[in-house]
């Protein structure tokens, strides 16, 4: 099971104004490495969490489908299946259609039910579904604990940026970020 990232999201959970409000920031001396820093904190955060906080499109790949024809998807949450792609033994696509098929996108991980068993012929990645993931469109409807521990972790990188490139954050994690999206967190036993 692979994940590859196709629509990155167009936005940003929280804005440069919402960043330099919490840093009490007035000036635009800093503004391309805060920029930098709310990208920074958002792909970690997504990372940590395997959300998509803002809409984006994703390709899962799989090399088979469970037994019980149920997928569990661990971007999320899972707004829409936008593709169902098989591949045969010989490399040909075949798309299916994407009636029949139940969608679970509020789970964790989504659950996606297949309305009918397939199978690919190509037996690694043989099998690909596309789908949009992510809150909305804009920071509006991502949860304000998670905007809140964004704001924190990049006042904490702001914090570091004379001693650490953006490219090496995050250089620390801030305290009290684990307890803010630790209910967002999947735990596995």
């Amino acid at each position: 099971m692979t994940y590859a990232l196709i629509t990155p999201p167009a936005s940003e959970p929280i804005t440069l104004a919402e960043t330099k409000s919490h840093l009490r920031l007035d000036d635009t001396n800093e503004d391309t490495l805060l920029t930098a820093l709310i990208r920074t904190a958002r792909e970690h955060l997504e990372r940590a969490t395997g959300l998509s906080l803002i809409t984006q499109t994703w390709r899962l790949y799989l090399d088979s489908i469970p037994e019980d024809g149920v997928i569990q998807i661990a971007r999320g949450p899972v707004q829409t299946i936008e593709s169902l792609t098989l591949y045969d033994a010989s490399g040909e696509e075949l798309s299916l259609p994407l009636t029949g098929h139940i969608l679970d996108g509020h789970a964790r991980p989504a659950r996606l039910m297949l309305g009918r068993a397939i199978s690919a012929g190509r037996p690694i990645n043989g099998i690909e579904i596309d789908f949009t993931a992510g809150f909305g469109e804009s920071g509006a409807e991502v949860p304000d604990t998670l905007k809140r521990a964004m704001l924190m972790h990049v006042a904490q990188m702001f914090t570091f940026r004379g001693t650490v490139a953006v490219d090496d954050q995050p250089a620390d994690i801030p305290s009290g970020y684990d307890r803010l999206i630790a209910p967002f967190m999947v735990r596995r036993l």
